[in-house]
């Protein structure tokens, strides 16, 4: 698949600066050739008070727009459901909409129900009222779910951001969250990890990035997100595999070592979401995982849906 992005790999990895000037947020959604084919539903309005756990959710295929607390959240689904198989949502990075998981949402609907979402400030989904914590984004992942998966378990799918919110989320729905794939997650604690990875004497092009990258983390981002240093927390005894790029950071040679270790120190630090789970690297790859190696990320949904389905 050909690449287009024209700035530098730590912009593509923190994503970029709403207002900063910094470029890059979220430009895989004009880079994926293969857009999954999706039929148009009408939008169905209800009350944020009808969003309440129910039976297998919403059944359909293509997209569609749900009432959530008070906001239209566009969804889409495709592949059926089968008995006692979790159902996969994918949750994809910061600056990006559904669309550009739908090359994979489209593969692994052979063999299973699979859905995503556009958040607040993304894709066709309202925008935030404001700034949004990760209280704020969970309340509204759980909305979705309630709405398309009712009671039935699901596997979170993350990249970046949309793998950040993933982690965080699962420790405190372990009812329902029953494995995780996390694809380049921002890690637990990024910001105090560029700030000292990429020192405040640093000029040029790091400076910008690492301007840009706490700028963004405090909620320059389309969707207005708070993305705070946290610790990992356990999500029970879960599979979660975590995968992470190979090569990111050569257009800023002179801090390129520190960050790579960085970056893979904190991907070790979601280790403690389960003892259950693993941590490889993804050869020939950068931050976008799942378009520069679509086989890979198919290969780990699969397999962690395959195991949270053995397990339920």
């Amino acid at each position: 698949m050909k690449r287009t992005l024209k700035t530098t790999a730590m912009a593509a990895t923190f994503c970029a600066v709403a207002g900063v000037g910094a470029v890059g947020y979220g430009e895989a959604a004009a880079q994926a050739e293969t857009r999954g084919a999706t039929q148009t539903v009408a939008d169905t309005r209800v009350p944020p008070t009808t969003t309440a756990r129910h039976g297998h959710g919403d059944s359909f295929t293509g997209t569609k727009k749900i009432r959530v607390n008070g906001y239209s959240v566009n969804v889409s689904c495709s592949g059926r459901s089968a008995a006692r198989k979790p159902v996969v949502v994918l949750m994809a990075g910061g600056g990006d909409g559904l669309d550009v998981m739908a090359g994979l949402q489209k593969s692994l609907s052979k063999t299973s129900r699979v859905c995503a979402y556009d958040r607040l400030g993304e894709g066709k989904s309202d925008r935030p009222n404001g700034i949004q914590t990760m209280k704020d984004s969970g309340r509204i992942l759980t909305g979705v779910l309630d709405r398309i998966t009712g009671d039935r378990p699901v596997v979170l799918a993350g990249h970046s951001m949309g793998g950040y919110i993933a982690a965080r989320y699962a420790p405190d729905h372990r009812d329902r969250v029953k494995g995780l794939v996390l694809m380049d997650a921002t890690i637990p604690a990024l910001t105090a990890g560029i700030s000292k990875a990429v020192p405040e004497s640093a000029t040029g092009a790091a400076a910008e990035m690492r301007d840009g990258a706490i700028a963004v983390n405090e909620g320059q981002n389309p969707e207005q997100f708070l993305i705070t240093d946290v610790r990992a927390r356990s999500a029970g005894n879960i599979p979660v595999q975590i995968i992470k790029h190979e090569s990111q950071y050569a257009e800023v040679p002179d801090y390129g070592p520190a960050l790579e270790q960085m970056w893979t120190d904190g991907q070790r630090e979601w280790r403690a979401l389960s003892c259950r789970s693993t941590l490889s690297t993804a050869p020939g790859t950068g931050h976008y995982i799942y378009v520069d190696r679509p086989d890979i990320a198919l290969n780990a949904v699969r397999r962690v849906t395959a195991q949270a389905t053995a397990r339920w």
